[in-house]
C-alpha cells in the first residue's frame, strides 16, 4: 500500500510539472478581412494551448495591426503540442466576428532557437507574424520537507552565487529564487455535507501563470501536508497566492480559503500562520496555514524587470458587469479628483488672502522658484517629497490613512457575488441586454484604470512597497544630476535619435513605457487591502459569516 502510495504521489508530482517555457511574441497581421461597413476590422487574437489561454489587445480600425506582445505558455509533453490561434473582430453590442485561425505544432521547432513564422489564416484571409522560442524548463520542484535545496550547504551556496551582485546582468529574466514550505492548515471549513463534518482539503500554491498543487488530505479539517515548492521568480512584484479547497470527485472544488503574500513583504525562513480569506481577499474565513517561505533575488535585476512590461496572466474569466464594482470604482476616482480638487482649492487661497502669513510664504517662494528656476528642479523636488514622507513615516508621524470606505465596498462586492452565483441560472434582464451590459463593464474598467492610476502614484510617494519608493529616489535622483550637467537639447537629442532607430536597430521589439511599467507594479489602495495580512481572532466564529462559506 505504501509503494502505491508512493508511486501515485510520482505521478501527481511529475503530470504537473512543466518540461520548458514557450514564448510566443504576436508581432503583426497583414491583409485581414474587413469585417466593418467602413471597409475596416478591430482585430485581436486568442492563443489556447491546453488549458493555457491568452487574449491580446484590440487594435481599432485596420486591417494591418501592430500588436507587439508576448505571451509565455508552459510545455507540459516532451514531443511539443499545438497552439490555437484565432483572429476575431471587435464588434460593440452584438456578438464579434470570426476572421480565421491558424495553429503552431510546437513539435516541428528546434528548441533554444527563435522561429520567424508567417502564419496564412484558415477559413479567412491575410496571416500573423509571430516569434515563437522554445526553452528547457526553469528549476520547479515539488518535494518532501525532507528534501530540502536551501538547508543543504551546497545547493544554497550555489543559489546565492546565483544571484550575487556579480551576476546582475547575466539572464535579465531569472531575477530570483522561491521556495514555500506548505506545512499544515487547521480549524479549516467543513465543506462536505456527507462527509460527517469533514473536508478532503488539497493546496494550490500560485505566483503569476506557475501553478502547482499538493496532495489531497481524505475527511480531515487539520491537514497536514509537507511538502516544498520552487519556483524561479520574474518579478520580484509579484504575488505568492495559496488557495485551499475542497476535493469533490462529482462537481468543481469547493472554496476553503485563501491568502495573497507579495513577495517583497515575506520574511525569510519564519514559519508563520496566515489567516485564511475569503474570494475576493476582503475578510476572514475558518481556518489558518502554516507557511515557511524564502526569497532570494537580485536587487539590479529586480529593478531593470521593473522598467519592462508585467506579464500577463492567463484569461480565467471574462470581465462581468457589477453594481458594487461599478460603484466602488466610481467611488475611487471621486476620491482622486478630490484630491486635484483640494490641491486647487489650496492654491486658490493663497491667491485670495485667505491666510496672510500662508499666502506670504507662498508669494516668496512664488518669486524664488521663478527667478531661480531650473529644469532640474521638478524631479528634484518629487525627491524631496519623497525624502519627507519617509522622514514622517520613520518619525512616527504617518499620514497614510485606511480607507475603510474600500474595506467596506469590497465587503460588499462579496455579498453580491455570493448573490451572483445563487441567481447564476436565472436569466434576468440584463442578460437580455448584451450590449448595454458590455458598455457598462467597459465604463467600469476605465474607473478603475484611472483609480488605479491616481493611487499608485500615491502609494509610491507614501511608501507602501519600499522597494519601489527607494528605486524612485534613485531614478530621480540620476535624472536631477543629468538635468544639471547636460543641457537639455542634448538630452532631448538622444531621446530622439533612439525613439527613430528603434524599429530599425531591434524591429520586433516590443513597445513599453517605462514610468507606466513601473506604475504597475505598485499596487492600488485595493491590492494594499487584499494584499494585508490578518491577524487571527481567537473570538472569531466563522459561522456568523454565512457569505463566506461555500458549503
Amino acid at each position: 500500500f505504501q509503494t502505491q502510495s508512493l508511486r501515485l504521489s510520482d505521478l501527481h508530482r511529475k503530470s504537473q510539472l512543466w518540461r520548458g517555457i514557450v514564448s510566443v511574441t504576436l508581432i503583426e497581421g497583414r491583409e485581414l478581412k474587413a469585417m466593418d461597413a467602413n471597409g475596416l476590422s478591430d482585430p485581436y487574437v486568442k492563443f489556447r494551448l491546453g488549458h493555457q489561454k491568452y487574449k491580446s489587445k484590440i487594435v481599432p480600425k485596420t486591417l494591418n495591426p501592430q500588436w507587439r506582445e508576448q505571451f509565455d505558455f508552459h510545455l507540459y509533453e516532451e514531443r511539443g503540442g499545438i497552439i490555437d490561434i484565432t483572429v476575431w473582430d471587435k464588434d460593440v453590442g452584438k456578438r464579434d466576428d470570426f476572421i480565421g485561425r491558424c495553429q503552431v505544432d510546437l513539435s516541428t521547432l528546434s528548441k533554444e532557437q527563435t522561429h520567424k513564422l508567417e502564419m496564412p489564416l484558415e477559413e479567412g484571409e491575410g496571416y500573423l507574424v509571430l516569434l515563437v522560442t522554445l526553452t528547457a524548463s526553469a528549476a520547479v520542484t515539488i518535494s518532501d520537507l525532507s528534501n530540502n535545496s536551501l538547508e543543504d550547504q551546497k545547493e544554497r551556496e550555489e543559489i546565492l552565487k546565483r544571484y550575487s551582485p556579480m551576476m546582475m546582468f547575466h539572464n535579465i529574466s531569472d531575477v530570483g529564487f522561491l521556495q514555500v514550505k506548505v506545512i499544515r492548515a487547521e480549524a479549516l471549513m467543513a465543506a462536505d455535507v456527507t462527509g460527517k463534518g469533514k473536508s478532503d482539503p488539497f493546496c494550490v500554491v500560485e505566483l503569476n501563470n506557475d501553478r502547482l498543487l499538493t496532495h489531497t488530505v481524505y475527511r480531515n479539517l487539520n491537514p497536514e501536508w509537507n511538502k516544498i515548492f520552487t519556483f524561479n521568480i520574474k518579478d520580484i512584484h509579484s504575488v505568492l497566492e495559496v488557495t485551499v479547497y475542497d476535493e469533490d470527485r462529482d462537481r468543481s472544488a469547493d472554496f476553503l480559503g485563501k491568502v495573497a503574500i507579495p513577495l517583497l513583504s515575506i520574511q525569510n525562513g519564519e514559519q508563520k500562520a496566515y489567516v485564511l480569506k475569503n474570494k475576493q481577499l476582503t475578510g476572514p474565513t475558518k481556518g489558518v496555514i502554516y507557511l515557511e517561505i524564502d526569497v532570494i533575488f537580485n536587487a539590479v535585476k529586480a529593478s531593470i524587470r521593473t522598467l519592462m512590461p508585467k506579464e500577463q496572466k492567463y484569461i480565467e474569466e471574462e470581465d462581468r458587469l457589477s453594481k458594487q464594482l461599478l460603484l466602488r470604482n466610481f467611488i475611487r476616482m471621486k476620491h482622486c479628483v478630490m484630491a486635484l480638487v483640494t490641491a486647487v482649492c489650496y492654491i486658490s487661497s493663497c491667491f485670495d488672502w485667505d491666510s496672510p502669513p500662508r499666502s506670504l510664504a507662498a508669494f516668496l517662494l512664488f518669486l524664488f522658484v521663478v527667478w531661480n528656476f531650473e529644469l532640474y528642479m521638478i524631479p528634484l523636488a518629487l525627491l524631496l517629497l519623497l525624502a519627507w514622507n519617509y522622514f514622517l513615516i520613520v518619525s512616527g508621524k504617518d499620514n497614510r490613512q485606511h480607507d475603510t470606505v474600500v474595506e467596506d465596498m469590497l465587503e460588499d462586492e462579496e455579498e453580491e457575488d455570493d448573490r451572483d452565483d445563487k441567481d447564476s441560472e436565472k436569466k434576468g434582464f440584463m442578460n437580455r441586454l448584451y450590449a448595454i451590459q458590455e458598455v457598462c463593464v467597459t465604463v467600469q474598467n476605465i474607473l478603475d484604470e484611472i483609480a488605479s492610476f491616481g493611487e499608485r502614484i500615491k502609494n509610491t510617494f507614501n511608501w507602501t512597497v519600499p522597494f519601489l519608493s527607494w528605486l524612485a529616489i534613485v531614478a530621480l535622483s540620476v535624472f536631477t544630476i543629468v538635468l544639471y550637467f547636460i543641457p537639455l537639447r542634448y538630452i532631448v537629442l538622444v531621446w530622439g535619435i533612439n525613439k527613430f532607430t528603434k524599429k530599425i536597430r531591434n524591429p520586433y521589439a516590443i513597445d513599453n513605457n517605462e514610468l507606466l511599467d513601473f506604475l504597475s507594479r505598485v499596487p492600488s489602495d485595493v491590492q494594499v487591502m487584499q494584499y494585508h495580512e490578518l491577524k487571527q481572532d481567537p473570538t472569531h466564529s466563522p459561522s456568523k459569516r454565512k457569505k463566506n462559506n461555500p458549503a
